[in-house]
């Protein structure tokens, strides 16, 4: 058993095609509609030029961040690295290199082809959640991962640096400034207790899920 995992570990190494970000993690994809998509939420501590994204674990720094930085929910990154991914603030995201090459943070256009490609707001939701309470708090309605995205609960990091609603709440960044508002940027976010899909404008050094779309 042993010998076969280690060949199998080495095959993976040496795929030229599999989707590596800058830490060398290694993701999936799906393809929705006309778009393909990572299947987990981004988990690198770098980026893809090989530069590292500050770690930023005290709580008034990251309420005065106007600059790229990360965190894990309750600076966990044991428990929640693996199936949460990190948080990030909107300045990692604008940087474009937060994603592993050939892939970048879709922007709110993306981000409405999906949901459209999925039924529409009132819809989509159920179809992009992870089914199950596993991750998801009960009573996680309406989902049944029909479009296999697997969006999980991550959470996300307020302003005062708190975390907040792991198991209720995914909220993913998009690319694109509100253009209403120099400080806030799109979203978009999925709840346990409801099938619609969000979205929303906040404030750029919230901290929140990333997923990355192909080029």
């Amino acid at each position: 058993m042993f010998l076969l995992l280690a060949s199998s570990c080495k095959k993976e190494e040496n795929n030229p095609d599999a989707i590596k970000d800058g830490d060398g993690n290694v993701y999936t994809s799906i393809t929705v509609g006309t778009q393909i998509w990572l299947v987990e939420n981004l988990k690198t501590t770098k980026y893809n030029d090989g530069g590292s994204i500050p770690l930023v674990i005290d709580d008034p720094a990251w309420e005065n961040l106007a600059t790229p930085g990360y965190c894990w929910y309750e600076n966990n990154e044991t428990s929640n690295k693996s199936t949460y991914g990190a948080l990030y603030n909107w300045y990692a995201v604008t940087t474009g290199k937060l994603c592993p090459t050939g892939w970048h943070v879709p922007t709110d256009d993306e981000w409405t082809t999906l949901i459209t490609q999925l039924g529409g707001e009132a819809e989509a939701s159920g179809k992009l959640r992870e089914a199950g309470t596993a991750h998801w708090n009960s009573p996680n309605t309406d989902a049944d991962n029909s479009s296999k995205f697997t969006a999980l609960p991550g959470g996300f990091r307020q302003l005062s640096g708190n975390y907040v609603n792991k198991g209720e709440f995914g909220v993913w960044w998009s690319a694109t400034e509100d253009n209403l508002s120099s400080d806030s940027a799109w979203e978009r976010y999925l709840v346990y207790d409801y099938n619609n899909a969000y979205r929303g404008s906040d404030l750029k050094n919230l901290g929140f899920s990333v997923r990355c779309i192909k080029n």
